[in-house]
């Protein structure tokens, strides 16, 4: 078959190739994907079918239905595989910036009604339609950072009926445009309003009126905050055991502000990510690689301590040492970081977490895409995959990090189709 779509003369190819078989890269893996010089990568239909040296190239698959994109020696690598977003929400939270520049954290806003909860209204009251609109602005947003794959949490709705809206939302909008939508249950976000006090309460009604509502198949993952001010640890094992008995992969948001053991705990129920992990000490994180075999990615999140004006990063490199996987992710949401910059996300993993380019960009690639049980579709460079690819305006991968906050996305390709 003639190629559909061929890019040639890629100056570099990021493949983020080799991870497979074997689970997400770790340690010296983290930065040993090869580089291809001078290269291309065709497609037929939404496949990548070949790609190597230009002096590979089969001519004779190129006709002139082919349609042919000259990189001009730019850097060509994977769609970004975004692992952690909160995408399906009403309002915005500008109102509390001022408060959090005032000094206020976010514990502080939370207690006085504000942070999750002031969305939690705005989203209650607002109408799938709304919600529908501004998921797709979000989605055209990502689009445009060479997003090709995102996940998307509920979480704002803290009620039955509003939570199931935020999963059939997320689900539309990635029925309504091309970025893959992965959608993950966060019921469990904090307790209801109505159930103030009440966290256990509030954790069975999910699991006796809302998650026996959704299938695995759909909705792949159940995730909670297990947080001072959100669910403890215990409550936090009983809720991940109840949705993995009804078939659901697990993730959990911990040791964001404090070191409660929710990583560890998580881990051991066979977590697929362990998300923040700020306040994750080297001495766990070894623990955890070598209880899961390297298969519990470790999400940071370098942008939220960021947001927060919060001093404590995850300690990235001491995670790759210890040999767990890292991916990297903005957590996009109202609250804590209002970004949709995945390419500044490199950047501050590198600044102050200790990764280094090579490490970032696998990280938002191919690691993101195990984290969200994707890595078979997505995240790197290799025949049989989708077809999800950006053409950068840099030369060198090395720029990507050093260009603080700039786009670099010259062309999307999602699925095949330029975009």
């Amino acid at each position: 078959m003639p190629y559909s779509l061929l890019i040639r003369n890629c100056g570099q190819l990021l493949t983020m190739a080799g991870s497979e078989a074997q689970g997400p890269l770790t340690g010296a893996q983290l930065q040993a994907w090869p580089v291809l010089e001078n290269g291309f990568i065709a497609c037929e239909n939404d496949r990548i079918v070949a790609l190597g040296h230009m002096s590979e190239l089969e001519e004779t698959h190129v006709t002139a239905a082919t349609q042919v994109l000259d990189a001009g020696g730019r850097v060509v690598m994977p769609g970004l595989v975004e692992c952690h977003t909160h995408l399906v929400f009403g309002g915005n939270r500008a109102h509390e910036f001022q408060r959090k520049l005032q000094g206020e954290t976010y514990l502080d806003i939370l207690a006085s009604g504000g942070g999750i909860l002031s969305t939690v209204r705005a989203t209650r009251a607002a109408s799938d339609a709304e919600l529908l609109e501004n998921a797709l602005h979000h989605l055209s947003g990502f689009r445009r950072y060479g997003v090709t794959t995102v996940e998307a949490k509920s979480g704002y709705g803290l009620d039955a009926e509003t939570e199931l809206r935020l999963v059939r939302v997320a689900q539309e909008a990635g029925r309504r445009q091309p970025v893959r939508v992965v959608p993950t249950f966060l019921g469990a976000h904090v307790p209801g309003p109505e159930y103030k006090g009440r966290p256990a309460d509030y954790l069975q009604m999910l699991v006796r009126d809302v998650l026996p509502q959704l299938s695995p198949e759909d909705v792949p993952f159940v995730d909670i905050f297990c947080e001072e001010g959100a669910f403890s640890v215990p409550e936090a094992r009983q809720y991940l055991a109840q949705a993995q008995a009804l078939g659901f992969g697990l993730k959990i948001h911990a040791e964001q502000l404090h070191d409660l053991g929710g990583c560890e705990m998580a881990a051991t129920l066979g977590a697929v990510s362990i998300d923040h992990a700020d306040y994750l000490t080297p001495a766990a994180a070894a623990r955890i690689a070598t209880q899961t075999q390297g298969q519990t990615v470790a999400v940071l999140l370098p942008l939220v301590p960021l947001f927060l004006r919060q001093d404590r990063y995850a300690p990235g490199r001491a995670f790759i040492e210890a040999g767990l996987p890292v991916a990297i992710s903005t957590d996009f949401n109202p609250g804590s970081c209002p970004s949709k910059n995945l390419w500044l996300a490199l950047s501050m993993a590198c600044l102050k977490m200790g990764l280094t380019p090579r490490e970032a960009l696998a990280a938002a690639t191919i690691n993101a895409a195990w984290a969200i049980g994707q890595q078979k579709h997505c995240g790197s460079l290799e025949p049989g995959k989708r077809a999800d690819l950006l053409v950068l305006d840099v030369r060198n991968y090395e720029e990507i990090p050093y260009w603080l906050g700039e786009n670099p996305v010259r062309h999307v390709v999602i699925g095949g189709k330029l975009d």
